[in-house]
This record gives C-alpha cells, sequence and structure tokens, in this order.
C-alpha cells in the first residue's frame, strides 16, 4: 500500500473535522454512533475505513486530543470475535456497552496447566437445561477483579480431541460460583492497584458450578479453538500498538522526544541503542499497516501477526532498557525518568514499565511459542 499521507485538506480529513468542530468533547456514545471508536468495522460499528481512512481518523482525534473509550480486551479481543461468530442478538446485547467502555471486560483462556498449550485446558461446561455449568480456574486473567463479563473457554466434549472440544463463552463476572483472586506481581508497588486503573493486571478465577444461560455460547458447541485462535490474533495485534508495553504505558516517540528536549546523547552506544530503537519503532508501524490492510480486505489475521508480536515484545524491552540506562542510578526510584525527567503518573511510568516489560516475552503467547508459528505456518519448518 501507499504510506505517504494525504494532505491537510483530504476531504475525509475536513469529514473528522467538522464533526469534532460540532461535538469538541465527545462522550463515548457519540464516537460510538459516529463510528470513530472501531472506523475499520463495518456499519454500524464503524465506517468501514480503508487502512489510510482509519489512520486519518486516528490522527484527528489525536490533534484534537480524543481519546477513545479504554476498554482494550472487549474492544481488541472480544469485540471481534463477536463481530465474526456472534448471532445479531449477541452483538446488539454486548458491542454497543463493550465499544463505550461502559462494560469492561477481561480474557478468561489461561490455566495453571494450560498457558502456551492452551488446548489442555481442563475448565469444562456442561449443558443442564437452559443453562452451561462452568467448573475449574483460570489463571492470569488481567483486570477480571473489576470486569463486567469475561470471554471463557470451556472444555464442552470431554471425549473429542483436545482442539475439537472446546467451546467459546461469555460469562458474567457477577455470576454466582465465580470467585476472583488478585495476583500481585513485581511490578505492583503497594496492594492496590494504580489510580484511574481497571484493576490488578493479574488475577486468578475460580468456577464452582457457576451457571450462565445457554445462549452465552459464542458460534457453536466445539468452536471454541477456532474462535480462540481469532481472539489470540487479535490479541497479538493489540498487544503490538500503542504503548510499549502492550499499548500500555510509555511509547518509543516519548522516550526519543525526552533525549531530543535534553540535547541527544553524546556516547556513540548510546546513540546507537537509540537508532535501533527508532528503527524498531517504524518497522512495526509498517508492519502493523500491512496486518491492517489484510484485515481491511476480510483476511483474518494469520501467522504474521506473531512476526509483530515478538519483534514488539523485545522492542518493548529494549525501550524500558535504553530508559533505565539514560536514567543511570537514578532507575533505582520509584520516580525516576529517562535523563531526569520527571516521571508524571503516579506510580511512575518509567519505574513501573522499567519491571513489568520483563513480562512482554511472556504474556500473551510466550516467544517460543510465536517463533513456532513463524517457522512451522510461514517458513514451513517441520514441528
Amino acid at each position: 500500500m501507499d504510506f505517504e499521507l494525504p494532505p491537510d485538506d483530504d476531504p475525509r480529513r475536513l469529514a473528522v473535522r467538522a464533526w469534532l468542530a460540532a461535538h469538541p468533547s465527545p462522550t463515548p456514545e457519540e464516537l460510538q454512533d459516529a463510528g470513530y471508536v472501531v472506523p475499520h468495522w463495518p456499519r454500524p460499528w464503524g465506517i468501514g475505513a480503508d487502512p489510510m481512512h482509519h489512520l486519518l481518523v486516528d490522527q484527528e482525534l489525536a490533534a484534537a486530543g480524543v481519546d477513545r473509550p479504554d476498554n482494550p480486551i472487549g474492544i481488541g479481543w472480544a469485540g471481534p470475535t463477536l463481530l465474526a461468530a456472534g448471532t445479531p442478538e449477541q452483538q446488539q446485547r454486548w458491542l454497543p456497552p463493550l465499544l463505550t467502555g461502559r462494560e469492561f471486560w477481561c480474557q478468561l483462556f489461561s490455566e495453571p496447566e494450560a498457558g502456551s498449550d492452551l488446548a489442555s485446558l481442563r475448565t469444562t461446561a456442561v449443558r443442564d437445561g437452559d443453562e452451561w455449568v462452568i467448573t475449574g480456574s483460570k489463571l492470569w486473567s488481567s483486570y477480571a477483579d473489576h470486569s463486567d463479563f469475561g470471554i471463557l473457554l470451556a472444555r464442552t466434549d470431554p471425549d473429542a480431541p483436545k482442539h475439537k472440544g472446546i467451546s467459546y463463552f461469555v460469562l458474567p463476572m457477577a455470576t454466582p460460583g465465580v470467585e476472583v483472586r488478585s495476583i500481585v506481581e513485581m511490578s505492583a508497588t503497594s496492594a492496590d492497584p494504580p489510580p484511574g486503573s481497571h484493576g490488578r493486571h493479574f488475577n486468578e478465577c475460580f468456577f464452582d458450578g457457576a451457571r450462565i444461560p445457554g445462549d452465552h455460547l459464542v458460534g457453536a458447541p466445539g468452536d471454541g479453538w477456532k474462535l480462540a485462535t481469532l481472539t489470540l490474533a487479535n490479541e497479538r495485534v493489540s498487544l503490538s500498538t500503542g504503548g510499549v508495553l502492550w499499548s500500555m504505558g510509555p511509547t518509543t516517540d516519548e522516550l526519543l522526544d525526552l533525549v531530543r528536549a535534553r540535547g541527544g546523547v553524546a556516547d556513540p552506544v548510546r546513540r546507537q541503542q537509540v537508532a535501533r530503537v527508532h528503527t524498531e519503532a517504524f518497522v512495526l508501524r509498517l508492519l502493523g499497516l500491512r496486518i491492517l490492510t489484510a484485515s481491511l480486505k476480510g483476511e483474518a489475521p494469520g501467522p504474521e501477526v506473531s512476526i509483530q508480536k515478538a519483534l514488539a515484545d523485545d522492542h518493548g524491552q529494549h525501550v524500558l532498557a535504553l530508559a533505565a540506562d539514560l536514567a543511570g542510578l537514578d532507575a533505582l526510584l520509584t520516580s525516576w525518568g529517562p535523563l531526569g525527567a520527571p516521571a508524571e503518573q503516579p506510580w511512575g511510568t518509567w519505574y513501573w514499565g522499567g519491571l513489568f516489560s520483563r513480562a512482554l516475552t511472556i504474556g500473551g503467547g510466550t516467544s517460543e511459542v510465536q517463533r513456532n508459528i513463524i517457522g512451522e505456518r510461514l517458513l514451513g519448518l517441520p514441528r
């Protein structure tokens, strides 16, 4: 595709600006009604934008200081799966409040014995009349302690091959029999989640005969693995964009801006490190556009997203390691920033990010899993 951005007077830009002039402080509902939360989705949810149109909408919203609703798992992972496989009734029920962020979502996939080998999951869903009875446990469920709904994988046919007997559900987190226990990881500096967050980043969930309605099954029984593959592909796209910590925290541009504002770096080794993260960020942006282009052509996310995630995870660690090097001994403080820049967010964005960055190559599919996918599905290597 052509990566040269259209001029300032492009009609698509002017249309977004006109809308923003009429809605200078848009509510989440107004953004959703305009199709600007997910511009690339078909109407009525988006505007069916092609990649360039999508980028123009992003640019104009950013220039106006307008943020989209914050619901990363709902909008980035659950939403595309419901769009692809949900019934019209399910889409009408869950997509509008999902897109506005009024109902927050989490993911209930990994288990203590089924992380990288997700198909080995043991949580079961048994049909009982008009309900499904859920029994088992999940691990590493981000924001489950503050979520309204979770996307759940459970085994519905214990006699089928492990990839065939799994089904995909929407689980209301307030269901009796659901218990959420928080996990405090090393990047947490207190027993409480950070101000303004949606809860703890990691949790474990237990299901003791939790009953959900029969119509909370997405797709057909046994479709779970196929739908999980779609969700995980979208997850890996989502985790590879925005801030370098899975769309959270600082961005590469923020680091480079700090370096420029303080006159750059004189040491040639440091300059090479700065050049490397700049180059990595540029390549990731182009790769993201390629994946978005394929998506907008109707192609499901493929193994190429494993390349993006593997690169993005390494990149995030490179950015935070460089920031720590530039901070020197100040990196030992909870308020550190690169080149002595004070951290602005409550926990210290850079300090927290430096600790959390170690998880990037583990969560959402380990780097080893991503490289296996690349080797087998793209390069044709044996398992």
